[in-house]
């Protein structure tokens, strides 16, 4: 029998016990399935957290001051935080570094011109803030170092305020109000959507020094952007921004100093280890789906032993049961790995749009990818199966002796 004959024979069998069938490969279907599902959700994140950050701006060392490393107990010090001070000291002393952007933060505020209102994010920040975050200029201009040396009652608005706000009317020259202080508008920023669930078209931005005299009465700063000289050498920068900050702050350790591609590699830890949760659950589960393709076709052997011995009372040597009922092993838990990776898709596309329409997970929903390399192995890996859990059934077949295999009722 060629080997096109025992494939079809394979496939006749579960034909003819469908429902038997369907139960055997019910482990492999959920094993294959939930790989698949996890891959799609694992390299969905990984590709959606890499266009993010390419978003928020290429090869950025990111500066914050971070209090929780306090230990309990100890007094802050000399330290309440980071402040615009620092920024230009990083500028100025850091060989590595090219470009600093300081900001400081205030979310939900109340952003009015007229009766129209809004809730908006103000970001106080400096002229090369535009460059390191890749925002483009719709209209108008951005802060200017003018802004920040005269505490200039200025802003510029991302696009979704200028729409809420004016409709199509053209912004530039009128006066908002942001938390109860008139600016005027100087600009509108391009669309750009969100980035780790913040809208960039719901910000309104105003200089840095503004923010700090006129709305909030403090001068620290929320975080400090810094790009390097050259990418390569972000290692080298991080470690000049760290020895500096000691120096300024009585080598008080609490600052984190991260580079984007430090912050991937621990987010791409993260997502390997739920990945290795869920492939071993879904191990577990092709283990059961193997143990039963085997007893399944332990009892075929039995079922077929007037036919195996039929075969080799007309010449079909041992090898030729082996290949057929390894053959059929492997189709069983083939068709259940096609039939997995099918339900793994359809869950992984379906999981993709029940998030997007609830505007979970930032509004956007889960991305999903199902690259091909994981729609192969888990095919591949469902016919090891086979082959593992159905070379002992096929081993016993080939081994009947053709007289007794006759004489069995």
């Amino acid at each position: 029998m060629s080997l096109i004959d025992s494939f079809l024979t394979a496939l006749a069998n579960l034909r003819r016990h469908k429902l038997r069938s369907l139960l055997t490969m019910l482990g492999v279907i959920i094993g294959v399935a939930a790989v698949i599902l996890m891959v799609a959700l694992v390299e969905g994140a990984r590709s959606r957290v890499v266009e993010e950050f390419r978003q928020l701006g290429s090869s950025l060392i990111i500066v914050v001051y971070d209090p929780s490393l306090r230990k309990r107990g100890e007094t802050p010090g000399s330290i309440e935080g980071l402040r615009m001070e620092d920024a230009q000291a990083i500028l100025q002393e850091c060989s590595s570094v090219k470009m600093v952007s300081a900001e400081f933060t205030v979310g939900n505020q109340k952003i009015r011109y007229g009766a129209e209102e809004m809730d908006a994010t103000v970001d106080g920040c400096q002229p090369e803030y535009l460059y390191l975050h890749n925002l483009q200029m719709e209209r108008g201009r951005f802060i200017t170092q003018e802004d920040l040396d005269t505490w200039a009652k200025v802003c510029v608005l991302g696009k979704e305020v200028q729409k809420r706000l004016f409709g199509n009317r053209d912004p530039i020259g009128e006066t908002v109000e942001i938390a109860g202080v008139s600016a005027t508008v100087v600009g509108v920023v391009a669309p750009k959507g969100r980035t780790f669930g913040e809208d960039w078209d719901k910000r309104v931005f105003v200089p840095i020094t503004s923010l700090q005299k006129r709305f909030v009465g403090i001068d620290l700063v929320s975080v400090i952007f810094a790009q390097p000289r050259h990418p390569e050498r972000t290692t080298e920068a991080m470690d000049e921004i760290w020895q500096l900050l000691m120096r300024r702050h009585d080598n008080q350790p609490y600052f984190r100093v991260d580079s984007q591609e430090r912050l991937l590699s621990s987010i791409g830890r993260v997502l390997s280890v739920f990945g290795l949760v869920v492939g071993a659950i879904a191990g577990l589960s092709l283990l059961v789906g193997g143990i039963g393709i085997m007893n399944i076709m332990l009892v075929t052997v039995a079922e077929r032993t007037r036919e195996i011995g039929i075969r080799k009372a007309v010449g079909a040597r041992n090898r030729d049961i082996l290949l057929q009922f390894l053959i059929e092993s492997m189709t069983l838990s083939g068709v259940g790995g096609i039939i997995g990776i099918l339900l793994g898709w359809g869950a992984s596309v379906l999981v993709g749009w029940v998030t997007q329409q609830a505007k979970l997970f930032g509004g956007e929903g889960l991305t999903t990818h199902l690259p091909l390399w994981a729609a192969t192995a888990g095919f591949l890996f469902s016919a090891v199966v086979g082959i593992f859990f159905g070379i002992y059934p096929a081993w016993r077949a080939s081994r009947l002796n053709p007289i007794e295999a006759l004489r069995y009722e």
